[in-house]
């Protein structure tokens, strides 16, 4: 995410009567380097001192034999499609390539196959060469927008697709491509390196590290790269990341942010618009209240040579993991929180034109089976909506699967079972297997999703729960009075413990492997059992579930949730959880009475109210949060998942009301 030129003309957002210094008697650490002196000037525009440290350079490839490679299969008509993500990277590669062809017939090819440019810097070079591109990439121009966009406009199975790179590869992207089907070309044309002269950049360490900056500017992710190796080769980075958390840390990007984050650096700013203009702006209006409020929490009133190992030592207490301090985590834990946190069941999924486009392509069972795919389904749901949590893209039957059973998604019925469990002969079928051989691609995915989330924004992992994998089972499908279930309850008692004592060994062992994935919390679906009564719950059920809860471990808070389960509720809460689910069909305040102050509660929006108009949907959302009154350890939720037909705008008009009312 580098940053844009254009916004020191004339889209230029700062205006006099805003440069009247925001960042005054403040120091400003840049990192830039093609762009120091706009910077310069722009931080001294808003009466910031600035320090501007070059971090790297732009080194063209000597012999570049991609850059060749590339225009010959270009000029031959084998590449499909061809995506350029930088300026300079555009003006590299066709300096390269004249080397060798006429820069006419190159321009010619490119203008025969589908090009794509990422942003403003790479469309404006391509014009220069006489190339309007097929695709130019919206804003925030992340990877997620490209192949959106991409995708949007043409199918990629089987299609050639060149990539020029910036610096280092770009793995996200390239996996996301793969993930389509498509076969991906890399085309280096430049690489980064480290300042020639080191001397500035040593020297803004050491003045961060002192103590003696309030703000820190990053505009790319190779600056952060390049700044924490420096750091780590100095022997700076500890102190580094513990003096930036006692600074105002302000980041161009999404990209950027994401490099931030990967380091354990925090990231307090990031703009509307990923530009350098946008972002100094923004920090001269927020940083010296964000620096204020985390120096007078860590009791530090002034910056001199004696509260030098002050900031140290105080920064050593924030060093645990920033998202424990997440609205949603500290809900989980019954502690208060500045609002109230909210997520969606199926959060991400088919009301969503990007999944949709997704599962065009791609039957369920891939898409879940498919790392790359799950993982950006996961994070696109969170930046659409700007929810509190994540949820993996998965599913609660995917434990079925090497249990040979024949399970498949069928898109008018939903989960089938080929080979349903009718007896202990076919129960004794079951072959043992390993989770992490089997469902590895689950762990997977959820550490390239906890990878490219914000470091604020935990991460679910979820499972069903056994007496919903043994419903499915049995019934071989959906049931609506889980006649097979219920006979076997009844008629075979052992062998119906015999099932849910397997279901529950391997449910223990799928979300352990999950939480050693990165999973920050867990939720286990019962999602049939409010088809039972209190007693056959407790003699049939109970302690089973019990045994996945207690089996967990307290490592990570465990969301216990089922539906149609208001009869049930003070025996859901003796199976185990910290937090309680609750359905629609439940009054929240009554339950939250029945089930006691000492657990947290999830819920409990009818998921049909997303589609009424937003006046509406504002409306029950109060009620809810009227009835939680406050109280620490309320999740706003859906009472089930969000239904297919629900507008987008209508689910994100719900997070930002809850927010939005809930502020304390």
């Amino acid at each position: 995410q580098s940053v844009r030129q254009d916004n020191l003309r004339g889209t230029n957002p700062i205006q006099k009567s805003e440069a009247q210094g925001g960042l005054s008697a403040m120091t400003v650490v840049s990192f830039e380097s093609r762009m120091a002196t706009e910077t310069a000037a722009l931080i001294a525009r808003f009466g910031g001192h600035a320090i501007v440290a070059p971090s790297m350079r732009e080194v063209p490839l000597e012999e570049n034999s991609a850059a060749l490679n590339f225009a010959a299969r270009l000029l031959k008509g084998r590449i499909d499609i061809a995506i350029f993500l930088t300026g300079v990277g555009v003006r590299t590669l066709f300096a390269a390539i004249a080397s060798r062809h006429p820069r006419r017939s190159v321009v010619a090819a490119v203008a025969r196959c589908v090009s794509v440019a990422r942003g403003p810097k790479p469309l404006k070079a391509l014009r220069e060469l006489g190339i309007e591109p097929t695709i130019a990439v919206p804003e925030p121009n992340t990877w997620r927008e490209l192949v959106f966009e991409l995708c949007s406009r043409t199918a990629l199975k089987g299609k050639e697709v060149a990539v020029q790179e910036y610096g280092v590869p770009n793995r996200d992207l390239s996996a996301a491509l793969e993930a389509r089907g498509a076969r991906v070309v890399a085309v280096p044309v430049y690489r980064w390196a480290m300042p020639i002269d080191r001397g500035p950049l040593l020297a803004a360490l050491r003045t961060i590290v002192e103590g003696a900056a309030e703000v820190a500017v990053f505009t790319s992710q190779n600056q952060v790269i390049n700044v924490m190796q420096t750091a780590e080769a100095e022997g700076l980075a500890e102190k580094l990341r513990r003096a930036m958390r006692l600074m105002a840390v302000a980041s161009v990007g999404p990209v950027c942010s994401q490099a931030l984050r990967a380091y354990g650096l925090p990231v307090d700013i990031e703009p509307r618009h990923p530009k350098l203009g946008h972002l100094i702006k923004e920090a001269a209006e927020r940083a010296r209240g964000i620096t204020e409020a985390k120096r007078q929490s860590a009791g530090i009133t002034t910056i001199d040579q004696t509260s030098r190992e002050a900031i140290l030592k105080s920064a050593d207490v924030a060093c645990a993991d920033p998202l424990e301090d997440s609205a949603f985590m500290k809900a989980c834990r019954r502690e208060r929180a500045p609002y109230t946190p909210i997520w969606l069941m199926r959060q991400a999924g088919r009301y969503m034109p990007e999944y949709r486009k997704l599962r065009a392509a791609h039957s369920f069972l891939q898409m879940c089976r498919n790392p790359e795919l799950a993982a950006e389904v996961t994070v696109t749901a969170v930046e659409r909506l700007k929810v509190d949590a994540a949820i993996i893209f998965a599913d609660i039957l995917l434990p079925l699967v090497p249990m040979r059973v024949g399970l498949s998604y069928e898109k008018a019925d939903g989960p089938r079972i080929k080979r349903p469990l009718a007896s202990g002969k076919t129960i004794d079928k079951i072959p043992e297997f390993s989770v992490y051989a089997e469902l590895g691609f689950v762990g997977q995915a959820i550490r390239l999703a906890r990878a490219a989330l914000p470091g604020m924004t935990p991460l679910i992992g979820f499972a069903g729960a056994p007496f919903t994998l043994a419903s499915y089972l049995i019934e071989g499908g959906s049931s609506r009075q889980y006649t097979g279930t219920k006979a076997m309850m009844y008629r075979d008692p052992a062998l119906w413990h015999r099932l849910m004592d397997l279901l529950a060994r391997v449910t223990v062992d799928y979300l352990k492997m999950q939480i050693a994935a990165g999973a920050d919390a867990v939720q286990l679906f019962d999602s049939w059992v409010g088809s039972l009564g209190p007693q056959d719950y407790r003699k049939f059920v109970l302690p089973h579930t019990k045994q996945v809860i207690d089996g967990i471990g307290a490592s990570v808070p465990v969301i216990h949730f089922g539906t149609i389960t208001g009869n049930l509720l003070e025996l859901m809460k003796q199976a185990g959880g910290h937090v309680i689910g609750l359905d629609w069909r439940v009054s929240l305040s009554e339950a939250w009475r029945r089930l006691g102050y000492d657990v947290a509660v999830q819920g409990n929006l009818d998921p049909v109210a997303l589609l009424a108009d937003v006046r509406e949907i504002r409306a029950r959302a109060q009620t809810i949060l009227d009835e939680a009154a406050g109280r620490p350890g309320h999740i706003f939720n859906l009472g089930h998942g969000i239904l297919p037909d629900t507008p987008v705008e209508h689910a994100k008009a719900l997070v930002d009301a809850v927010h939005e009312l809930s502020q304390r």
